[in-house]
């Protein structure tokens, strides 16, 4: 095995790691934020979001995600990903099946509380790459602000590893037509073995994670958003991410 091609697998798989928590779990206040809220929509009502994310160091992601929500006896958000990323060089496709349902709805309640689930596949190869459980709780402290709480579980199928998730992130909106929403999020498990003539597996992987961006509606239906993040895939980089989410 050749230190490229071992440096491309890490890459890889350091890469299929991060995206199971940014993409998979990138439901959030919508796009391409990764801490989630508790609301889904009503029955029938469907939504696409679509980001591209550039990091400093050349890292590329590139996603849409289309969702409904459909009544199975309660209503859940049924939806899929589909991700086109690039990580050192090395390019990858993958497609996400999620779904979430609201058990505790933060109107009329002291807070909101949800759950939500999901799996990806490696697109190229057809293999499965992991898997994840979110629970996400909001607290409602004013009609324009609000505070978002996640706790969960993800397997990282390329590494054989699990982890235990975190995030934290507020959503202000602070004029009629602008919201601001900042995170900070991340993962505790142990590292992926490295190879033995390879470099430590970068702790980066472990190290929190953040973004902030101003989201703009200028109608009900659509939003547009620009985000600034930092070590969002476990990366060590620096982002810029532009969005918009389409609802219907």
């Amino acid at each position: 095995m050749t230190s490229e091609f071992r440096r491309g697998g890490a890459a890889l798989a350091l890469l299929t790691a991060g995206l199971l928590l940014v993409p998979s779990g990138a439901y959030a206040a919508g796009g391409a934020f990764a801490v989630d809220d508790t609301e889904i929509g009503k029955p029938g009502e469907c939504k696409v979001e679509s980001w591209a994310s550039f990091a400093g160091n050349h890292d590329l992601i590139a996603a849409t995600a289309p969702a409904c929500v459909v009544k199975l006896g309660i209503p859940v958000e049924v939806g899929g990903q589909l991700q086109r990323s690039r990580s050192d060089s090395v390019w990858g496709t993958s497609g996400t099946l999620k779904a979430k349902t609201n058990i505790i709805p933060s109107e009329n309640h002291p807070f909101g509380l949800a759950i939500s689930g999901g799996s990806s596949w490696n697109l190229i190869s057809g293999a499965n790459t992991g898997g994840f459980i979110n629970v996400p709780v909001t607290f409602q402290l004013r009609e324009d602000f609000k505070i978002n709480l996640n706790g969960g579980w993800m397997y990282d199928g390329v590494a054989k590893i699990n982890y235990a998730t975190w995030g934290g992130g507020f959503e202000w909106n602070f004029v009629k037509s602008f919201t601001l929403i900042g995170e900070v999020y991340g993962q505790s498990g142990r590292l992926q073995a490295a190879e033995p003539d390879a470099a430590p597996s970068n702790n980066s992987v472990r190290e929190p994670r953040s973004q902030i961006g101003l989201r703009f509606t200028p109608k009900e239906n659509i939003d547009f958003d620009v985000i600034w993040g930092r070590n969002i895939t476990g990366e060590n980089s620096n982002w810029v991410t532009l969005g918009v989410n389409l609802r219907f």
